[in-house]
C-alpha cells in the first residue's frame, strides 16, 4: 500500500519534509519503495539508525523514538529539534572552502558548546566526500573535502519543518538493542537501517563510530529482531544482498530491491544495486 493511501496523518511524499543531511546510504532514493511496506496502523515508531532519516520525515510519526550510536549525530538533531534559530545563525558563519573545511575538522568538539558542535557536523557533512561520516579507531571524523559547487549549507524552512517533526518523539544517544528491548511493544512499528554487511572491499561503510559494526552486532541485531517479533512488533529491516542476511533471517519474508549506489570513488562502479528487505508482516 502507497504512504499517500495509508489512513495516517502524514504529508504526501512531495511534500514531505527532506532529510537536513547527505547520508551514505540514506533511502531518499528508494522511499517509493519502502513506504509500500509501512504497515496499515502502528502505534509508536522507532528507529535506533537513524542516519539520514528519510523515512522517519516522510512518515512524521506522531510519538515514538529514534535513536543512534553516533554521538555527534543525536546531538545535531536536538539541536535542530530545540534550536533551530541558534544554529542557522552559526551555519551562517562559515565559509565553505578548502582551508575552512580542515580547520572545522580538526576542531575538538569536546570544547564546543552544542550548537557549535551541531553546525560544525553539518559543515562537515555537506562539503565532506559524498556526506559519507567516517571516523577512525580514535572516533575523530576524517573524511576528506568534497570539493563541490554552490553548497547549500542549510535550507531553513525545510530545517523548521524538520524540527517540528523532532518534536513529536525522543531522541536518544543509545545501542539499538538497548532502545528497542526497553521499549518496543505490540503493534510497534520498528524501521532497522544498520551500516550494512560489505558485499565487496569498497563497500565497507562499518567505520561509522569509533566501536564500528561488525558481524557480532548484526548477529546480535537479528536475535532482537526475532525477540520484537515474539512481542507483536511489526518490523522492516533493510540490509545488502549478503548471505548472511537471507541466513540470519530465515523464515521471514525477504524481498530483494535495486537502489542506486552513489559513493564509490570510481564512477564507473556507481549504479545499481541489490538491497534486502525484511519484515514480518
Amino acid at each position: 500500500m502507497a504512504l499517500d493511501q495509508l489512513d495516517l496523518e502524514i504529508p504526501s511524499l512531495s511534500r514531505a519534509t527532506k532529510p537536513i543531511l547527505k547520508w551514505a546510504g540514506g533511502k531518499s532514493s528508494i522511499l517509493s519503495v519502502l513506504t509500500t511496506f509501512i504497515p496499515e496502523d502502528f502505534g509508536s515508531y522507532f528507529e535506533p539508525f537513524i542516519g539520514g532519516g528519510a523515512l522517519f520525515f516522510a512518515l512524521q510519526p506522531q510519538s515514538g523514538i529514534i535513536s543512534d550510536a553516533n554521538g555527534d549525530l543525536i546531538n545535531c538533531y536536538e539541536v535542530v529539534c530545540e534550536s533551530p534559530e541558534a544554529l542557522i545563525s552559526e551555519l551562517a558563519t562559515f565559509e565553505v572552502s578548502s582551508e575552512e573545511f580542515y580547520r572545522v575538522r580538526a576542531l575538538n568538539i569536546q570544547a564546543l558548546n552544542d550548537v557549535r558542535r551541531a553546525a560544525r557536523f553539518i559543515f562537515l557533512n555537506k562539503t565532506c566526500f559524498n556526506g559519507l561520516y567516517r571516523v577512525n579507531r580514535f572516533g575523530q571524523f576524517n573524511t576528506p573535502f568534497g570539493h563541490y559547487k554552490n553548497v547549500k549549507l542549510v535550507d531553513e524552512d525545510n530545517l523548521f519543518r524538520a524540527s517540528e517533526a523532532l518534536k513529536r518523539v525522543q531522541i536518544k544517544h543509545a545501542p539499538f538493542d538497548s532502545i528497542l528491548l526497553d521499549h518496543v511493544g505490540n503493534n510497534d512499528f520498528v524501521y532497522l537501517d544498520p551500516p550494512y554487511l560489505p558485499i565487496s572491499q569498497n563497500s565497507d561503510f562499518k567505520r561509522y563510530t569509533a566501536g564500528q559494526f561488525r558481524d557480532d552486532d548484526h548477529k546480535m541485531l537479528a536475535r532482537v529482531f526475532r525477540e520484537l517479533d515474539s512481542r507483536g512488533a511489526k518490523l522492516l529491516l533493510s540490509n545488502s544482498f549478503h548471505p548472511l542476511v537471507e541466513k540470519l533471517y530465515q523464515g521471514f519474508r525477504i524481498e530483494t530491491v535495486s537502489a542506486p549506489r552513489f559513493i564509490n570513488c570510481k564512477g564507473s562502479n556507481r549504479g545499481e544495486i541489490k538491497e534486502l528487505l525484511v519484515t514480518n508482516f
